[in-house]
Order: structure tokens, then sequence, then C-alpha cells
């Protein structure tokens, strides 16, 4: 459909709701586009910078013998690089020939410490976070604005969802049938870029419904507030054992790290007779944490945490996201009492709600973490992200007006149809999704009080 004047009305019912529909795609996708084309490259630097580099120098070689070193010593020596520090985590290495990790907090800063199990000799150290993978990390999780560009991502993933649910119904195959709606047709100008936008983000929408809610579960209203309260794993379930007043996310240094079914969730707390069975001996350090963590399945790559303050635990944790494993159903958090050596809690992918499951699974579908075929598959999404804001671009250009100062919105019908279930509709995306219902309504406000009133600055945008 190629519209010569945005001025131009359209006639009968379902050809009004069409030009509905496209003006909300055409203002939503205004705000959207430059959001979704960061996001889509910044995730593409980072799936790529992950598989090839590894994260915190998980991939750092060693030769392999026969023979490794206590654990405890490979923490001293770690620790001796920075005798004012405090150790705060080892992570085990995911194959025999690879160095084994230690985090020491030294003067407020994180330094890692890769160090040869086989010789307990350091290779190196840096700074925690501070690669070139966590710099694109910062800009797709808040673009290092902290709380505002929280807000601001928040608002555009929101919208986005608004994007695709106008995209799909303009794009439906109402009269031009599935082959046409689901293959290009050949052509030139603009029907062949319309045609190649269509198939494109028909194909692509679901996944990308995907990767907005799975990333919307990690934001500030939708997803803290929101979702993630309602269905944390209840320590409830953690009978007679004692709680700390801090929570899961007390463990996240600066990104998040805990699975998102535990952070809001307390932490037990280390100093009574309560839990099962665990470390065998009358001495409870590293050395004995690591073999039952081995004793109860934590094969290759996991993470221990240092017990923090009087009533810390040690905690023992694999799970996808922090690509521990290839696998979110082999998600596990283990607590174990520092004095006792007794275990407080332990937290399976089958003890997490449904919401808690998805998300498992949607966060590691999100990243990329299971394996090379989920780097592929999500590089291919990006790609389709990345083709959809360009088309859209060009999809403009060629219906621009040849009077300049124009946008060229669509317009709007004068009467529209049924529009008791536009605004139910627009009230349900409002009330499911804050942020996007915030700006729906700053969108109406700023057209009924301001353009309204302005009509040379409302002619200019449309």
């Amino acid at each position: 459909m190629n519209m010569s004047t945005s001025s131009a009305q359209p006639q009968g019912g379902a050809q009004k709701l069409y030009f509905a529909a496209w003006r909300w795609h055409f203002y939503t996708g205004l705000f959207v586009i430059p959001f979704l084309t960061a996001l889509a490259v910044t995730g593409l630097a980072m799936l790529w910078i992950a598989w090839i580099d590894g994260r915190d120098g998980e991939h750092t070689a060693v030769t392999l013998q026969e023979q490794g070193m206590p654990l405890s010593a490979q923490a001293d020596a770690a620790q001796a690089v920075l005798p004012d520090g405090a150790l705060k985590q080892y992570v085990a290495p995911r194959g025999p020939d690879l160095a084994a990790l230690f985090r020491v907090d030294h003067n407020g800063d994180a330094i890692m410490v890769a160090v040869d199990p086989y010789t307990a000799t350091v290779i190196q150290t840096f700074p925690r976070r501070s690669g070139w993978y966590d710099f694109a990390d910062g800009l797709h999780s808040d673009l290092m604005l902290g709380v505002t560009g929280d807000r601001m991502l928040e608002t555009a993933a929101s919208l986005a969802l608004v994007l695709i649910a106008t995209g799909l119904y303009m794009w439906w195959p109402r009269k031009i049938g599935w082959r046409r709606a689901l293959l290009p047709t050949p052509g030139r100008g603009r029907s062949l870029w319309k045609s190649l936008h269509g198939v494109v983000g028909i194909w692509v929408s679901l996944l990308l419904v995907l990767f907005l809610v799975s990333g919307l579960s990690w934001a500030g209203i939708w997803g803290e507030k929101m979702v993630q309260a309602w269905n944390q794993f209840p320590a409830e379930k953690w009978d007679n054992v004692p709680l700390s007043d801090d929570t899961h996310a007390s463990m996240d240094h600066t990104r998040r790290e805990v699975p998102w079914a535990l952070e809001q969730t307390p932490m037990p707390a280390s100093g009574s007779e309560a839990g099962l069975s665990g470390v065998s001996g009358p001495v409870v350090n590293i050395d004995s944490v690591d073999t039952l963590a081995r004793q109860i399945g934590f094969t290759g790559r996991y993470q221990l945490s240092i017990p923090r303050g009087d009533s810390g635990v040690w905690t023992l944790s694999r799970d996808s996201m922090s690509t521990d494993s290839t696998n979110p159903t082999s998600d596990r958090t283990v607590h174990v009492d520092r004095y006792t050596g007794k275990i407080l809690a332990d937290v399976r992918f089958v003890d997490y709600s449904w919401t808690g499951k998805a998300m498992a699974v949607g966060i590691a579908l999100h990243m990329g973490t299971l394996g090379l075929w989920s780097v592929l598959a999500n590089t291919l999404v990006c790609l389709s992200v990345l083709f959809l804001c360009g088309s859209a671009v060009v999809l403009w250009w060629k219906r621009r007006p040849t009077s300049a100062g124009r946008l060229a919105a669509p317009p709007m019908p004068k009467e529209l149809p049924i529009w008791q279930g536009a605004m139910l509709v627009g009230l349900a995306v409002s009330m499911a999704f804050p942020m996007a219902g915030l700006a729906l309504l700053c969108v109406m406000c700023i057209d009924g009080l301001v353009l309204s009133r302005l009509p040379n600055l409302r002619k200019r945008l449309t």
C-alpha cells in the first residue's frame, strides 16, 4: 500500500482499523527503533565475545598434569597477590586443561586471579567485569545510565511488544494468503522492501517476544516490582532454617549473577544445628566444602562463594546464565552452614515455580548460553532485528512527502470503528506493562492537549 499523501482518509471499517494500527506502528517505531538497534548490536557483541573469549578469564589454559594442588593452596596463592584483600569466590575450571579462578575484593574492587590448579601458581590477575563483554553488557542492561537507562529500556521493550502486535495485525494474511505472508514476493522498490519487512517480521516475531519478555523480567518496574516479586522461591520450604536479613541479590556484583527465581529470596543463616548431613569430618573449610560439592553432584564448572560475616554461608551454585552449564534444567544452589557443614538449603530447577522455570530457560535462550546452536540462532535474531529497523527507515524514506519538514505519519481515521475495543486493548497493555501504558498516556495527552492547539506543529507531525 503506497500512500502519496498522509491526509487521505481511509474508507471502510477494516481499512480504518488498518490505518489506526499503522499509525501506532509508525509512532511506536520512532521511539523503539534506536533502542532495538542498540540492543541488537550489543547483544551480538556479547554473544560472540562470550563464545570466543569467555568472561572473566574462564578460557585461560594450563598444562595438563597428573596431580593437582589442594584447593586451599590455590586459594592462598590467589590471596597472596592481594594480602589485604578478601577472598570472595572460587570458580572451578570447566575442564582439566583450564585455570581455576578466584575473586579477591580489594579496596572496593573485585579482582579475578587465574591460578594453575596443578602448581598453585598465579597466571594472571585482572579487574572483574572490565572487558569488552562487560562494556557491551553495560549498554545492553541500562545504557550505562543506571536507573534512568533501565527505565528507558523498559519503556522501549514494552512498546516493542505494541510494535509487534500492530505489525502482525497489518501483515496478517486476511487477503494476500499465507504464502505471500511467509515468503518474500518478487518486486521492486517499496513493494519489495514492504514484503521483506513483513516476512522477516512475522518469522521473528515469536522469538522477539521471548527475548523482550525475558529481558523485561529483569527490569526495575515490570520485572522486579511485579513479576519477580510474586515468583520467588519460597524460603518457607527450608523448614526450621534460620534466615538472614540479606537476600540472594546480595551475592550479585555489578551485574545480575544469581538465578532470577532466587534473587529476592532471603539467604539462610549459619549458627544453628539445623540442616541435613553435609561435610563429613570436623573441619569445615574450602577443601571440605569443595569435596562435598563433588560428592553431591557438582561436576565440572561450578561456583563456590565464601561466607560473608558471622552468619554467612558457603554457597555452591551452578546455572546456565553464568555459563556454568549449557542446560538450564541442571541449575542448582546449595547453602552450607559455615560452622557445622550441614546443608541448609538445596534448590534445584524442579523446585522453581513454573514462572521461575520459564525464566531459567528463557534467560539461557536470551543469552545464548545453550551451546553453539543458540549462539547462531541468537545471531540470526539480532541480524533480523537490525534488518527490520533498517528496512523500516527505508520504507519511510520511500513514502516520505516531497514537502520539507513533514514526518509523514499515516493518517488517523476520524471515525474509528469499535473504538471501545481499542481502548480495552490499550488499558490491558497499560496494566500489564506500566511503562508502555505511561508512554501511551503521555502520547495521547500530548496529542489531545498540545498538538490539537498547535495546528502548524500537528501538521508537521502528520
